[in-house]
C-alpha cells in the first residue's frame, strides 16, 4: 500500500466514524424521544437500531485491522488508528445505553410519570453535542474541541444528580414511587454513562493527537 493509498483509507475511517457518530447520535435521540413520548413504537426501533450501529462498529475495525497490517504506520498513523478502534468501542456503548434506556420506556409506557423529565431531557442534549463534537475533533485534528468534550461532561453529571436527588426525596415523600423512581434513576444513569463514554472518546482524540493518554 502506497502513501497515497493510505491516506485515501484514512480518509474513508474518518468518513466511517463521521457516519457512525451520526448513528449514535441518532439512537439517543430516538431513545429520549421514545421515553419523553411513551412511544413504545420508536423505542423498538431504537432497540433494533443497535444492531446497524454494531455492524458499523465491525466495518470500522475492519478498516483499522487493514490499515495496521497492509501497511507499517509511522508512529503517528499507529496513534490515529489505534485511538480509533478505541473510539468504536465506547461508540459501540452509547448504542447499547440508547438500546437499555429504550427498554425501561417499553416497561414505563403504561404508567403516568411521577415527575417532569427536563433534567433527562437536558441530559440526552448534552450528550448528542458531546458525541458530535468529539467526533468533529478527532477528523479535525482539535485538540482543544476534544477538552471542550471532556469540560462538558460536568453538566452531564450535575444534572444526573439533581435527577438523583429529586427521586430520592421523591421514595422518601412517596415509597409507593419506589419503582418507577429507580426505573427514572436507572434512565438518568444511562445517560450519564453515555457522557463518560464521549469523554472517553474526547481522551482518545487528544490520544491521536499527542500520542499519550490520560490512565
Amino acid at each position: 500500500m502506497t502513501r497515497i493509498q493510505f491516506e485515501k483509507q484514512m480518509e474513508k475511517l474518518n468518513n466511517e466514524l463521521i457516519k457512525m457518530g451520526e448513528l449514535i447520535e441518532k439512537a439517543i435521540h430516538m431513545a429520549v424521544t421514545g421515553l419523553v413520548e411513551q412511544n413504545v413504537e420508536i423505542a423498538n426501533k431504537a432497540i433494533a437500531f443497535d444492531e446497524e450501529i454494531d455492524n458499523q462498529e465491525k466495518e470500522i475495525e475492519s478498516l483499522c485491522m487493514k490499515l495496521l497490517l497492509k501497511q507499517q504506520p509511522v508512529a503517528k498513523d499507529l496513534c490515529m488508528v489505534s485511538a480509533a478502534l478505541k473510539m468504536i468501542t465506547d461508540m459501540e456503548r452509547i448504542g447499547d445505553h440508547a438500546a437499555d434506556i429504550s427498554e425501561l420506556t417499553i416497561l414505563l409506557s403504561k404508567q403516568e410519570y411521577i415527575k417532569k423529565l427536563e433534567h433527562i431531557q437536558q441530559m440526552a442534549k448534552e450528550t448528542i453535542v458531546m458525541v458530535v463534537k468529539s467526533i468533529d475533533a478527532f477528523v479535525a485534528k482539535d485538540i482543544e474541541m476534544a477538552y471542550e468534550v471532556i469540560k462538558a461532561d460536568d453538566m452531564v453529571d450535575e444534572l444526573f444528580n439533581c435527577v438523583k436527588r429529586d427521586l430520592i426525596e421523591m421514595i422518601a415523600k412517596k415509597p409507593e414511587c419506589g419503582e418507577q423512581a429507580t426505573d427514572l434513576l436507572m434512565v438518568a444513569k444511562y445517560f450519564e454513562r453515555i457522557g463518560d463514554h464521549a469523554t472517553n472518546i474526547a481522551e482518545w482524540v487528544i490520544f491521536s493527537i499527542t500520542g499519550s493518554h490520560k490512565l
